[in-house]
């Protein structure tokens, strides 16, 4: 009987086992799974991936995203030893680890370990659930085994690290690292590990803020029961001599204003990587704000520095103090519509240089000029005459400056502002004379561009912040040889008091007023900015730039490298010449109508004529002249192409684009010229 009904028992037993298999499986698979994207932390990181700032979340957390491939090997090792040795191979609830914590609360009496898995944690955090009662406990398990069924085990330990409690509002293994170390959790020492592994299992009751007696206690828990498991006894003896943190740190907060900038830009985007450098970033901040410290409770600082090669940002302070109202410290001051006071003169000078109006050793006047109402004086108030056109932008005098921007022509100058990439802004609508001496709105963006396209020889630079911006081509906006002629004359000044003789190039600028104290300047790679006033635009008698903020410029660019990089040797095209050697036209500033003076046998260009567009030129730049005194000079947007030609037609190499002033001059002096488009 019973060899009968035995087959018949076990076909239902393996029926009713098979039946009662897939009826867990269907039990698992209608499992309700919460949310697994919890809102993170916003990110701002530096060029070398360094966190910059960081945002919290809406509920007011700081829930940084973790992977376990950016956190210390051992602290996952030492985590997975302590609380879930078979993670890797149980399927989300570990029935050897129940039946032990059960085992020992029969006798014992008392709830001695308990049994749940690193899953099973993770399912309570994902719920909030209770952990003590008998039916927390079930829906754990229950969420523990689905949630192993449909994640890696990689994708549950992310989840940990990511949501895992370490007081107050930290959230995560990264939060805990920065809040409790200062640091990210890629390299953790044993006694950090332990302490990190401690804290969630009563985070409010162990942090060392409230009670370090209880935190040591947890963590030396943590590295007894690890010793000769994760840690041998030498490295665990160790560990338990360290100490304790005191209480959290910070979070960073460097280049605030920027990060707030990028965020605004990309709200959706949770990682933002900029160009900045963390280090630098640090240092120019600790540099603007000692600078401060004894300065005026309203007066604000902001400095740039890029890679005059890239266009990459590489420090950006907004302000003196971003949490300081009383400097409106809020008000980032590199964006900030400001005038830029006597910054604009090298420019103007060397579109004068490739205009063929001047040259650095051309003679210009320094005596009282009018130009209708308009009278310009200097910042003494002093006349000094005659003098060379490279002094009088050494000096930053003004009236000479006004005379070239007269002759150069105020809505040229705004148009090759723009090429460099500026977005500068008039007061009235209509470019006038002011605009040489500062009667302009322009960022310090604005003028760091500006200045990175004299260190990048005449071509203008995508300066920017984002490490995902699209490269922009470059374009000619002077003469290599204009360039170079500014930054030798730049580089000659004087340094600041104190400051070492190292060769930058540099000018100061101070707008009318005294409301914006300026220093930009560059080297053979890097370009710099500072500003010094009131975010408010109120007058701060005795502000100078070259008192103010040019010693700060020197001062930041020592912090940015050890020796600055040459600017390089002249273009061959660049005229080296005293000013006795120069052509005549050139030897004194006499304005475009005295050089282009015609008389009955004035020279004449009669091709290429004013105006004309010319293609192709493989074969060169063909000119023909009649008239005049042989021999002739020929002049390219003020660069020689040829000298004591004695006839009256030449061809000459010509490989420039767009647009070029091509200029004759005989042997008396007397000129001629035209505007030619070159496609």
């Amino acid at each position: 009987m019973i060899r009968r009904i035995a087959p018949v028992a076990l076909v239902f037993a393996l029926l009713s086992g098979a039946a009662g298999r897939d009826a867990f499986d269907d039990w698992i698979r209608a499992t309700d799974v919460p949310p697994l994207l919890a809102e993170t932390s916003a990110e701002v990181r530096d060029r070398n991936g360094m966190l910059l700032r960081a945002y919290t979340v809406e509920d007011g957390l700081w829930r940084l995203g973790a992977t376990p491939d950016r956190v210390d090997r051992r602290y996952l090792d030492m985590l997975i030893a302590y609380e879930d040795k078979r993670f890797r191979t149980h399927a989300g609830v570990d029935p050897l680890a129940l039946l032990r914590a059960t085992g020992q609360a029969l006798i014992q009496g008392r709830v001695v370990s308990g049994g749940s898995t690193l899953t099973m944690q993770v399912a309570r955090l994902l719920e909030d659930g209770p952990t003590g009662r008998w039916q927390g406990k079930l829906r754990q398990m229950r969420l523990a085994l689905a949630l192993d069924r449909r994640l890696s085990k990689d994708e549950i330990l992310t989840l940990y690290l990511t949501h895992a409690p370490f007081g107050g509002n930290l959230e995560g293994i990264r939060a805990a690292a920065l809040a409790w170390f200062g640091k990210e959790p890629t390299r953790l020492t044993p006694a950090e590990s332990a302490f990190l592994i401690a804290m969630p299992q009563s985070p409010e009751r162990r942090r060392p803020d409230r009670d370090r007696a209880a935190a040591r206690k947890a963590r030396d828990r943590v590295l007894s029961r690890l010793t000769a498991v994760a840690l041998d006894p030498e490295t665990a003896a160790a560990a338990r001599r360290d100490a304790i943190p005191i209480a959290r740190r910070p979070f960073p907060i460097l280049a605030p204003h920027l990060a707030d900038h990028a965020l605004a830009a990309a709200p959706d985007t949770l990682r933002h990587d900029l160009t900045l450098d963390a280090t630098l970033q640090a240092s120019l901040e600790a540099l603007v704000a000692q600078t401060m410290r004894n300065k005026g409770e309203r007066l604000s600082m902001a400095l740039l520095v890029a890679d005059h090669q890239s266009g990459e940002i590489l420090a950006s302070v907004g302000s003196a103090a971003y949490d300081d109202t009383r400097r409106e410290g809020f008000v980032d001051m590199t964006r900030a519509l400001r005038s830029p006071g006597s910054t604009l003169k090298p420019l103007i000078y060397a579109m004068g240089f490739d205009q063929g109006l001047i040259h650095p050793e051309t003679l210009i006047s320094d005596t009282p000029v009018r130009f209708g109402s308009y009278a310009p004086q200097n910042f003494d108030g002093a006349f000094r005459g005659e003098l060379r056109v490279a002094d009088a932008l050494r000096l930053s005098l003004n009236i000479p400056v006004v005379l070239v921007t007269d002759q150069v022509g105020p809505a040229r100058l705004m148009s090759t502002l723009r090429k460099t990439g500026a977005a500068p802004r008039l007061p009235t609508g209509k470019p006038g004379l002011a605009m040489a001496l500062g009667g302009v709105g322009m960022t310090m963006e604005d003028l760091i561009r500006l200045y990175a396209m004299f260190g990048n020889g005449g071509r203008s630079v995508n300066v920017h912040w984002s490490k995902s911006a699209e490269t922009e081509p470059h374009s000619r906006v002077i003469s290599r040889s204009a360039a170079w002629q500014i930054g030798h004359i730049l580089a000659s000044l004087a340094p600041p008091h104190g400051a070492p003789q190292s060769g930058l190039a540099y000018k100061t600028g101070t707008s009318y007023g005294h409301r914006d104290a300026w220093a930009v300047g560059y080297d053979g790679r890097h370009v710099g900015a500072v500003w010094m006033g009131r975010a408010d635009g109120t007058p701060v008698p005795g502000a100078f730039g070259g008192e103010l903020a040019a010693p700060v410029l020197f001062e930041a660019f020592q912090r940015l490298k050890p020796t600055l990089e040459p600017l390089g040797p002249p273009p061959p095209e660049t005229l080296l010449v005293g000013a006795a050697d120069l052509p005549e036209p050139l030897r004194r500033f006499r304005g475009r109508n005295a050089v282009f003076e015609r008389g009955p046998d004035a020279p004449r260009m009669t091709f290429p004529p004013n105006g004309a567009r010319l293609s192709g030129l493989q074969g060169g730049l063909t000119v023909k002249m009649r008239a005049g005194t042989l021999p002739y000079t020929i002049l390219a947007n003020g660069r020689p192409l040829a000298s004591d030609i004695r006839r009256r037609e030449i061809t000459l190499p010509f490989a420039e684009k767009g647009a070029s002033t091509v200029t004759i001059i005989d042997a008396k002096g007397r000129a001629d010229r035209a505007n030619i488009w070159v496609e």
